[in-house]
This record gives structure tokens, C-alpha cells and sequence, in this order.
């Protein structure tokens, strides 16, 4: 009688424990908290530390593209300026490096600078295996670099509201989707 007690108890103590655990939320378990490293060598988080809770416009590129990237990059400049101080309160620019064994945290420093990309603008890479992962998240994946996409993905966490653009769009055009994604965010987040 005192080991069905002892099981009775251990039940209830382990069933409320597991009932006080938050569930995690579907957008983490979907984006995954794959460690990234920005431009100054510090590991972030994908969900955790660059999208919750957040507004975020985040593309694919990489630091000696001959191509397109630099055009975007520029456009994101202009993003960048049109927020003015709302860059990395209101929303956040989020560019992830499609050639991380290149584009590591020195090459992503210097690229930023050309750029004169602000507190609030990621620049990442990290290993192939979670840059993959965070680039087959998000729809930018590519298996050869030159592939990659001109999409600039829009998103409001909060809201759920999510919307393409593309990168090579007049910048006053981008400016005005940004802007709607972040219209209906609420506070602003630290």
C-alpha cells in the first residue's frame, strides 16, 4: 500500500512539473534555434535571439557576389536610412551569408562597413550545416551559390504577418511593404 502511495505521489509531483513547463511555440520549433555567428563573432540564435517577437527583413547574399547582391544591399541601405532610429527597436535586417566557408565574421565586418549597416543589421554565417538549415527555413537554400534568391522575406512574429518583396524593387516599394508589416506590431521591442 505505501509503494502505490509513493507511485501515486511521484505521478502527481512529475504530471504537475510537466503541466508548468510553457509549450514551446510552433514559430520556434518551425525556425529552430540553429546558432548563427554575426559580423562581430558573437553567436546568435535563429528564433531566439533574431526573430522572436520581432519584425525582421531578412535576405540571402554573399560578400563577393558580382551580381545581384550588392544592388540588394544597397536597397536594404535605403531600408536601413528610411527607418532611421527605428532600426533595431521597430525592426531588424537580418542578411545571411549563402557562402559561409568565405564569408566569415572579418569578410561580413568589412562588407557591413561598405554598407554603413547600424546597430540592428545582421550580417551571418556560421557553419555549413546551420546556415543550410536556417537558409531551408526561411526558403533561401540554394545549392550553388550563384543560385541564390533577390527575395527579401518581410516578417511581424508577433502578428504572424509575413509577406515577400523583391530585392531589386525601387527601395521606396520596399520601404512601403517594411512598413506595413510593422504598422500593426504594438510596443515596441528591446
Amino acid at each position: 500500500m505505501k509503494s502505490i502511495f509513493v507511485i501515486a505521489t511521484l505521478l502527481f509531483v512529475f504530471t504537475s512539473i510537466n503541466a508548468q513547463e510553457p509549450e514551446t511555440p510552433a514559430t520556434q520549433k518551425y525556425f529552430t534555434d540553429t546558432v548563427l555567428i554575426n559580423q562581430n563573432g558573437e553567436q546568435m540564435r535563429l528564433y531566439s535571439d533574431l526573430i522572436k517577437g520581432k519584425t525582421v527583413i531578412i535576405n540571402s547574399f554573399f560578400a563577393t557576389c558580382q551580381g545581384s547582391c550588392l544592388p540588394m544591399s544597397r536597397n536594404l541601405e535605403k531600408v536601413q536610412e528610411a527607418l532611421g532610429e527605428r532600426l533595431g527597436k521597430d525592426a531588424y535586417i537580418i542578411s545571411i551569408s549563402v557562402d559561409p566557408t568565405v564569408d566569415t565574421p572579418p569578410k561580413l565586418k568589412a562588407y557591413s562597413k561598405k554598407l554603413n549597416a547600424r546597430p540592428g543589421w545582421y550580417f551571418l554565417t556560421g557553419d555549413k550545416e546551420s546556415v543550410d538549415l536556417a537558409l531551408k527555413k526561411l526558403g533561401q537554400f540554394v545549392d550553388n551559390k550563384e543560385s541564390h534568391m533577390n527575395i527579401f522575406i518581410i516578417g511581424n512574429e508577433r502578428t504572424g504577418l509575413w509577406k515577400k518583396a523583391f530585392g531589386l524593387a525601387k527601395s521606396e516599394e520596399l520601404v512601403k511593404v517594411v512598413d506595413s508589416v510593422i504598422k500593426d506590431q504594438g510596443p515596441t521591442q528591446k
